[in-house]
């Protein structure tokens, strides 16, 4: 089992969730999400030495405080090269994470997934030999990531039939937004979900629609 903590804290306009992992043994340290509020980021770190920040991906309300906080922690940042769209940002990535990739946080290891649809340069953080992975937009509780065009709906299907159904049923998703959950306890309203057919749809999404 992993030795990381995980911290989380709702910030800014929408409520979006950042998340700090923190290896309870070397007090190493990542930011994820950075969206706001400088000041409670730097308090979830409190007590651990930072050593990047990560992105799931590059929506506003995700990198908010991106900037400020690079500033404070003086630290490497990782992400996905994309495309950075829809909406999304270009930015300065010392490291660009892509499908499989791995970062050392004390001893603890992190695992990128790529899961597109929601936008083209989404990725999740899976924690090695743990049950924990961190979504960012890829899926929530009701429903998946808002979409934008009838091919990033049919990218998200992809994905969740693919990359996040696999997963097992013990997993937690961490998203950027709302509670945490269990995905044995929504499978049976993803396979649901992917069964029917949606024709040609993109905008917000319900596993009951």
């Amino acid at each position: 089992m992993s030795t990381l903590e995980l911290v989380t804290r709702q910030v800014g306009q929408w409520g979006m969730n950042t998340y700090a992992l923190i290896c309870r043994e070397t007090k190493e340290s990542v930011l994820i999400d950075p969206g706001d509020d400088p000041d409670t980021l730097s308090e979830m770190l409190e007590g651990s030495t930072p050593i990047a920040i990560l992105l799931t991906h590059t929506h506003i309300d995700h990198i908010g405080a991106l900037d400020e906080m690079m500033s404070r922690l003086n630290v490497p940042l990782m992400a996905n090269d994309g495309p950075h769209e829809p909406h999304g940002k270009e930015t300065a990535a010392s490291r660009w994470l892509r499908d499989g990739d791995t970062v050392q946080v004390g001893n603890s290891t992190l695992k990128a997934i790529y899961t597109p649809g929601h936008i083209g340069d989404q990725i999740c953080f899976a924690i090695q030999d743990d049950h924990r992975i961190v979504v960012g937009d890829t899926i929530f509780e009701g429903g998946p990531g808002r979409t934008w065009s009838n091919e990033g709906f049919k990218e998200t299907l992809q994905t969740l039939k693919n990359v996040v159904l696999p997963w097992s049923d013990e997993t937690v998703c961490y998203p950027g937004h709302g509670p945490s959950f269990r995905l044995g306890d929504q499978r049976a309203n993803v396979d649901a979900f992917l069964a029917k057919d949606h024709g040609d749809f993109h905008g917000d999404a319900t596993w009951d629609m």
